[in-house]
């Protein structure tokens, strides 16, 4: 998974992290569906916001929801994952992006890619994704043409990059790949009067999605002398700031320009959650939801958020010490989770519950960046009473 956009399951309600696994979960059986089971690699986190902008806009409705089989990453529990012309622009946008990337991983000779072998391989798979992302994007009425152009000149824009060069000029063919893409979820949701607002939206996310690459990147592209947009032109991280800022700042406003059924979920997502990757990129405060705790007489108390546990799983508190679950898995069921797990790094890099008793626990390098120090959250405190992590429907 990769992604600016990365949602604590603290700040996320119930029902909106139930909204955003399954709109993450459509994105990865529509890459199997239509394009193979090596093409779910390419599942990403901001890939989802154009699946969430499509129903946002629609709204949700029965054709857009399926039921999905047991997987790993659920706890081998089937869900309600988004189906749909929302789930396949995503699909086909984020496997012509992976395509581009693959490739010009290859071009500099990244780590394995520099040894011929394996770069003939991951080439032949970036040619595959790039075929297989245009035959999705028309299956839809999206030309993926404007993305592999951004890309190629994204490449000529970085060679004549240097100091005194504006920041935005590197930045632009990101933009105008990102715009596009928003822009087709209002047609896909028959609102074609959405489609200047959100590509004004997209094209800032797509500004800010460069910005935050390199500023997490600096110090390790400056270590293996990889080029980076920051160090090329000599901008400051006080500079890039006040950019992703203004970046924020204007998605939030173009999103205002237009007309949602459901804003919820795509609210939290784009304005909240990109305020906390901002912070997260440049090392600042972000909002933050403390775990609960159980009092002295093994009594839940009062909390701002769901309480921890596996994402995928139903809601609802952990089991305190009590009489065995009788949904308890046998022997060989629980070896077959197990299994599964293992092979998706879920137990390393994830949320899973434990495959023989169901009970919630996290991967080893698993990382909650909401913390447990802060008395609540104030990200809506400027517009509303509410918490934002519950969708308090603000307009902000």
């Amino acid at each position: 998974m990769f992604g600016i956009v990365r949602p604590c399951r603290h700040r996320l309600g119930e029902g909106l992290r139930t909204q955003w696994m399954a709109h993450l979960c459509g994105l990865c059986l529509a890459l199997r569906r239509d394009h193979g089971q090596l093409a779910r690699v390419v599942t990403n986190y901001d890939g989802l916001l154009v699946s969430v902008l499509t129903e946002a806009q629609a709204g949700t409705t029965d054709a857009g929801r399926r039921t999905a089989g047991p997987c790993p990453l659920r706890g081998m529990r089937t869900a309600s994952v988004a189906q749909g012309e929302g789930a396949r622009l995503a699909a086909a946008v984020s496997l012509v992006l992976a395509a581009a990337k693959v490739r010009d991983h290859v071009a500099d000779g990244d780590g394995l890619l520099a040894r011929r072998p394996v770069a003939l391989a991951a080439r032949r798979v970036a040619t595959s994704w790039g075929r297989a992302g245009e035959r999705g994007g028309s299956a839809v009425g999206f030309d993926t043409a404007v993305l592999v152009d951004a890309v190629d000149r994204q490449i000529g824009v970085e060679a004549l990059a240097g100091p005194g060069t504006p920041l935005l000029t590197v930045t632009e063919p990101t933009e105008t790949a990102t715009g596009a893409a928003f822009a087709h979820t209002a047609l896909l949701a028959g609102r074609p009067g959405n489609a200047e607002p959100l590509a004004e939206a997209g094209r800032l996310f797509g500004r800010l999605a460069h910005l935050l690459d390199a500023v997490e990147d600096r110090e390790a592209d400056a270590a293996s002398g990889a080029w980076n947009p920051l160090t090329a032109t000599g901008t400051s991280l006080t500079e890039a700031r006040r950019l992703a800022d203004d970046a924020v700042h204007g998605i939030r406003l173009a999103l205002r320009d237009a007309e949602f059924a459901d804003p919820k979920l795509a609210h939290v997502l784009l304005v909240h959650e990109l305020r906390t990757s901002v912070d997260r990129a440049f090392g600042t405060a972000s909002c933050g939801h403390p775990h609960p705790a159980p009092d002295t007489e093994g009594a839940r108390v009062e909390q701002y958020g769901p309480p921890p546990g596996n994402p995928f799983a139903p809601g609802g508190p952990p089991h305190t010490p009590g009489p065995p679950r009788r949904d308890r898995r046998g022997l060989l069921a629980g070896c077959a989770v197990w299994t599964g797990l293992a092979c998706s790094c879920q137990m390393c890099c994830g949320t899973y519950e434990d495959p023989w008793t169901r009970e919630p626990k996290e991967g080893l390098c698993q990382r909650c960046d909401c913390g447990d120090c802060c008395d609540g959250c104030d990200c809506c405190s400027n517009c509303c009473d509410g918490c934002c992590c519950d969708g308090c429907g603000c307009d902000c």
